[in-house]
């Protein structure tokens, strides 16, 4: 009687039947993605340059994105790969340059510009029709955040004292009329001092010294011409932000002032 044969085993690597599988699924996963959506270019790119760096899948050929360059395989799609990152930091640029939200932002800050530039002319002249325009200096920040009105702390106050003197409450009154067209700003009072320290039994540095004066300012503000404290702060800086150079005595005299900020906003 032949003998059966003995049925031939096949032998197979189980692990590229699940591979295929997951290759598979993965294709149409991407098919179905793809059919869904509007396809974006630039986006695109980007996920097709970040598998292909990290997995390798197209390590076999070359892959184009609509009419760009090709991301192939080896060290020419390193060279590639920066030609796509500078391309899609140009795109994202473009898209951000039609940003709603840009747009906007840009559209805001040139309202504050003109609205803070438009405040600036008005107090100029203001001051000049009250005629002040020596005793003040007006100026307009870099940022369009507030314009200001210096008093020079030599026309306020004596040497190391807070309290005002009575020619400069005058000068103080005719400020006092310029605010009362802003009372719906946010208006913040500095005091400012040399670097000379204070030796008196009153303050104990240039920072107390400058809190004082600019609460003193501020009180007179409100108590003397009736302006609203809601809106209204005092402080300090002392020696800390000074103009000009404190080695001569030009210099220190300059920086030993008031300053008021207008604010563009009420915040």
């Amino acid at each position: 009687m032949a003998k059966k044969k003995e049925k031939e085993e096949i032998k197979t690597d189980g692990w590229k039947d699940t591979f295929s599988d997951l290759m598979n699924l993965l294709l149409c996963f991407f098919v179905l993605l793809f059919s869904m959506s509007n396809i974006n270019e630039v986006k695109y790119a980007e996920l097709v340059a970040s598998m292909s760096n990290s997995f390798s899948i197209f390590d076999g050929g070359a892959q184009a994105i609509g009419e760009g360059k090709l991301v192939s395989s080896g060290a020419s799609q390193l060279n590639n790969l920066d030609e796509y990152y500078s391309d899609m930091g140009k795109a994202a640029e473009s898209e951000s340059e039609d940003d709603p939200m840009v747009e906007y932002e840009k559209e805001k800050q040139e309202q504050k510009r003109k609205e803070v530039e438009e405040m600036y002319s008005e107090v100029v002249e203001k001051t000049e029709v009250a005629r002040m325009e020596d005793s003040v200096d007006v100026t307009i920040d870099d940022n369009y955040n507030y314009v200001m009105i210096s008093l020079s702390g030599g026309v306020l106050f004596q040497s190391g004292s807070a309290e005002i003197q009575s020619g400069a409450k005058q000068i103080l009154n005719r400020v006092a009329s310029i605010l009362k067209s802003y009372t719906d700003r946010r208006i913040k009072i500095e005091g400012h001092t040399d670097n000379v320290p204070i030796s008196n039994a009153a303050y104990n540095s240039n920072l107390w010294l400058s809190t004082a004066r600019a609460t003193k300012v501020l009180e007179h503000l409100v108590e003397k011409n009736n302006l609203n404290p809601k809106l209204m702060e005092a402080s300090g800086r002392g020696e800390l932000d000074p103009i000009a150079s404190n080695n001569t005595a030009e210099g220190r005299s300059k920086n030993r002032r008031v300053e008021i900020k207008i604010y563009s906003d009420s915040e």
